[in-house]
């Protein structure tokens, strides 16, 4: 993996373990923090996927996710959401929204690994 990826999450701890193993893995990882500046970052920085926490700061992660889907440019950008809730409606919300997959704190390394590569069309 070479590729670019946004991660947008406010837990400082997972953003360092998330940017060390997809780093490890090849991948330039950049991080945000708040909604608001990590839709203006994927203009900014054209990742080839974006990494977006339900629960944000500034704008929630789904607000974001549905500007994403409304941007011609960003329309079939890959979205993994990211979120320490697991309730099946926060999944069926996502999918609604137009999310790519969807991933439950905690996640195991591997398996962070493994979604990204397929996100990624990456074998």
């Amino acid at each position: 993996m070479a590729e670019r990826v946004l991660l947008i999450e406010d837990e400082p701890n997972i953003a360092e373990a998330i940017r060390f193993i997809l780093g490890r893995n090849g991948c330039e990882v950049f991080v945000q923090t708040d909604g608001r500046d990590g839709l203006a970052a994927v203009a900014r920085l054209q990742p080839d996927l974006v990494i977006l926490d339900l629960m944000l700061p500034g704008m929630g992660g789904m607000e974001v996710l549905q500007n994403l889907r409304m941007d011609p440019a960003t329309r079939n950008l890959p979205v993994m959401m990211l979120t320490a809730k697991g309730q099946g409606r926060d999944r069926e919300a996502a999918t609604r929204a137009g999310v790519s997959a969807f991933m439950t704190k905690p996640f195991a390394n591997a398996d962070m690994v493994s979604a990204v590569r397929a996100l990624l069309g990456a074998s």
